[in-house]
């Protein structure tokens, strides 16, 4: 039995990372969603979407870090370019929207994708023993759901 350097087994670690891979690729694109959101927001709600937008691409951008380090802790390479990001994600860019409203509709379902990516992980990751990763993902999805409950608050 091959071991990585913290233990887990490489064969059940590596379709573990195909998965962390997408999930990696997911986030990337949605980080630049609210990026572009962040930057194009307009109408008598900027402010606080404004606000908001950049408090999501921010914890967007530290969950992003978590994942490639992850990845790398199970001896695997992540994903570091647009092309495999593009190629990889389930999720789209979205280009030029300009109502405020689809924004959020936007994201919101964007966290929904990624909590659905988090949640075929966790199971996983479970059956693998990782319980590293499992610890991820549920921090992720804990947050992420509270997320959705707010966004889809706002678009009532």
């Amino acid at each position: 039995m091959k071991t990585n350097d913290i233990g887990l087994e490489i064969k059940e670690s590596k379709p573990l990372v195909k998965k962390l891979n997408g999930l990696l690729a997911n986030y990337q694109i949605y980080y630049q969603n609210l990026r572009n959101f962040h930057w194009n927001v307009a109408g008598p709600n900027f402010f606080e979407l404004h606000a908001k937008f950049e408090e999501l691409y921010t914890s967007g951008n530290l969950a992003v870090d978590s994942i490639a380090e992850r990845i790398l802790t199970l001896g695997e390479r992540p994903y570091s370019s647009y092309a495999e990001y593009i190629e990889n994600s389930d999720i789209k860019e979205a280009k030029e929207v300009k109502e405020a409203v689809k924004m959020v509709e936007i994201i919101r379902n964007n966290q929904n994708d990624l909590l659905g990516l988090e949640r075929k992980i966790l199971e996983a990751a479970g059956e693998a023993g990782d319980e590293g990763t499992v610890s991820l993902m549920s921090d992720f999805i804990t947050e992420k759901e509270k997320v959705v409950w707010m966004l889809s608050a706002y678009l009532r």
